[in-house]
């Protein structure tokens, strides 16, 4: 077991499942089968499908894909590569990239960086002013 911060802004929904939808106790699985007991492959499946269709989400998207997106959501919040390792509880780099994913806000932010070091005459950017959020 591990503990992995979430933002506070999620309380209230981390909150709720856990009184409505988990085990009970400090030691009960946060995801829990249909009668309570311990998710298998066999009855998650079938949950998931409806849950996604009640959410109004695409069939192309699978619950391990969640992994992904968390994983990327936290890289782009400034995660280094160790700090995602312990988070999804991976022992390699490798494994760690494996989750990580290039967004497209993230290109933009990359670019205009670039931008801004070679408006400066190449040399390291630095952070953007108050005055001009674009850079120096």
């Amino acid at each position: 077991m591990r503990s992995v911060s979430f933002p506070a802004e999620l309380l209230d929904a981390v909150t709720h499942h856990l009184g409505h939808f988990a085990a009970p106790g400090r030691d009960g699985h946060v995801f829990v089968g249909p009668q309570g007991g311990q998710l298998w492959q066999s009855n998650f499946r079938d949950d998931w499908v409806k849950a996604r269709k009640a959410a109004g989400v695409t069939d192309e998207l699978h619950f391990h894909d969640l992994r992904h997106t968390g994983n990327t959501l936290a890289s782009t919040a400034g995660a280094s590569t160790r700090e995602l390792m312990t988070r999804m509880g991976h022992s390699s780099s490798r494994a760690a990239l494996i989750y990580q994913h290039m967004t497209s806000d993230r290109d933009r932010a990359i670019a205009d960086r670039l931008g801004a070091m070679i408006r400066g005459g190449g040399g390291v950017a630095s952070e953007p002013s108050e005055k001009d959020p674009a850079g120096p």
